[in-house]
């Protein structure tokens, strides 16, 4: 037999490589795997696990909070399984919308895109709000949205410099937040195991919180399940790694590499430390209003604890918001090389940044000063359902395009052993993956506090698919008929 012609999925392959292994005169492939670990952990640690993880415990219980952090533990792995094989196959900046625009239809891949967008410009209105109220611990009569402001001007000189001056920024605020995720698992479970010398009064020990007076499930398994989208936005942020994809030196080796150190560090880092929390605070005295972390670390009665934690929260928030500014601009960015989005998204600086992106994104942020004048504490559960709610959706796509993507591989004669990176045990993953991800959208129409991220999100995909088809789609058909 004479060699064979390559097929499609091959030749997808090959075009995405040399993409890979070609010079950029666009953006800079200056990021490492490091950056990329600490990009991802970065905007994942943010205020869904700071703040948001006492709405948590007060709605699903103390066990059922820990319950509902395995379940977006598992379901993070299952995503970022999916998402591994899909970004190394097309390594592009703002890769989530070409995965389903490639694989699931172009339509599906513009509604994708603005959705992602819309995840992180609402996440930046929670971040920047939730900095703003614990800004209050300090400076009570200034208003939250001067804080929002001061926090937006900083993060917008961080990116727009250069994608490595980000990635090093990056780096460090995340290190900043992980060592204190640690020190509370560290110093939080040698409390509960009876080693708080500094404490004052009675201190749980562990497993006394857990039985409740209204039981193990005070509000019944339904809070566990409604809580699933707060989780889920916790962990938001981990597909960053797909983003940055585009702007990584050898994204063959490094991109599995941070996928999976990222997902084994989130599984330590959120289940662990939710599980402290649980434990050391009553669950009926949780709330949004103070960081569960600060509330821990006041217990453990450790001079200035509170107020060393309320700065490294703060700092945590900010770098998760960082990462969402960036994640907006190449989002921007890649609709518009892609002819989704006005031309101006495509001009970058000298330093390879889109600056036009980076502006309009920030403009979503912004949205916070109006949310912390009216109702911060309110606002900010709206937020954080609206954000939750995208970031569900994006993972949908994500889990559907690489069921579709690896299908059509085999289909067209492609070996799956010869793809660099590939999820294990398709096509389970992909498929508990969707079906999780639609039971938390479920869940969250029993919830006063959340069923608004139903009444915007579903209206606003719709609307991306309906501009969508006006805009290109009849285009396109007109174009058939007349060839016709």
């Amino acid at each position: 037999m004479g060699l064979s012609s390559p097929t499609k999925a091959e030749a997808s392959a090959t075009e995405a490589q040399s993409t890979a292994d070609a010079p950029q005169t666009g953006l800079r492939r200056s990021m490492e795997a490091r950056h990329l670990v600490m990009i991802a952990m970065g905007g994942v640690i943010g205020s869904g696990l700071f703040v948001s993880s006492g709405y948590t415990i007060a709605t699903a219980g103390p066990l059922g909070a820990v319950i509902a952090f395995l379940i977006g533990a598992v379901v993070v792995y299952l995503v970022m399984a999916c998402l591994g094989e899909l970004a190394v196959a097309f390594p592009v900046s703002g890769a989530f919308h070409i995965y389903a625009a490639r694989t699931i239809g172009p339509a599906t891949g513009f509604a994708t895109a603005w959705l992602y967008w819309l995840c992180w410009a609402v996440a930046l209105g929670s971040e920047f709000t939730a900095a703003g109220l614990l800004m209050q611990r300090w400076f009570p009569g200034v208003d939250v949205w001067i804080w929002c402001f001061v926090f937006a001007t900083v993060l917008f000189t961080l990116n727009a410099i250069s994608s490595r001056v980000f990635g090093e920024s990056e780096f460090w605020f995340a290190l900043i937040k992980v060592a204190a995720v640690v020190g509370l698992i560290i110093l939080g479970g040698a409390a509960l195991a009876g080693f708080h010398p500094l404490a004052a009064g009675d201190y749980p020990s562990f497993g006394e919180n857990f039985a409740t007076p209204d039981g193990l499930f005070p509000n019944g398994f339904t809070g566990v399940f409604v809580t699933c989208l707060a989780v889920f936005y916790a962990f938001s942020g981990s597909e960053l790694i797909g983003v940055a994809a585009g702007e990584t030196s050898n994204p063959g080796a490094n991109i599995p590499k941070a996928m999976r150190t990222t997902v084994f560090r989130l599984m330590i880092f959120f289940v662990g430390a939710i599980t402290v929390i649980a434990a050391t605070i009553p669950y009926e005295k949780v709330s949004v209003d103070e960081s569960p972390f600060v509330t821990v670390f006041s217990m453990l009665g450790i001079p200035f604890a509170a107020d060393i934690m309320n700065f490294v929260i703060i700092t945590a928030l900010l770098s998760a918001g960082n990462c969402g500014l960036f994640s907006c601009a190449r989002m921007l960015f890649s609709l518009a090389d892609e002819g989704h989005a006005p031309k101006a998204f495509r001009k970058l600086t000298k330093r390879g940044i889109p600056m036009v992106a980076l502006c309009v994104s920030m403009l979503g942020g912004l949205a916070s000063l109006i949310s912390s004048i009216v109702a911060p504490a309110t606002v900010y559960l709206v937020l954080v359902s609206v954000a939750g709610f995208a970031t569900v959706g994006v993972w949908m796509s994500i889990v559907a395009s690489h069921f579709i993507y690896r299908r059509t591989f085999v289909k067209n004669g492609g070996d799956v052993d010869s793809l660099p990176y590939k999820a294990p045990l398709f096509p389970l993953v992909p498929i508990l993956a969707f079906v999780l991800c639609v039971v938390s959208l479920i869940g969250i129409a029993f919830d006063p506090n959340q069923v608004a991220a139903l009444l915007f999100g579903v209206p606003f995909v719709g609307a991306c698919y309906a501009f969508f088809y006006f805009k290109y789609g009849r285009r396109r058909s007109l174009k058939k008929a007349t060839r016709a």
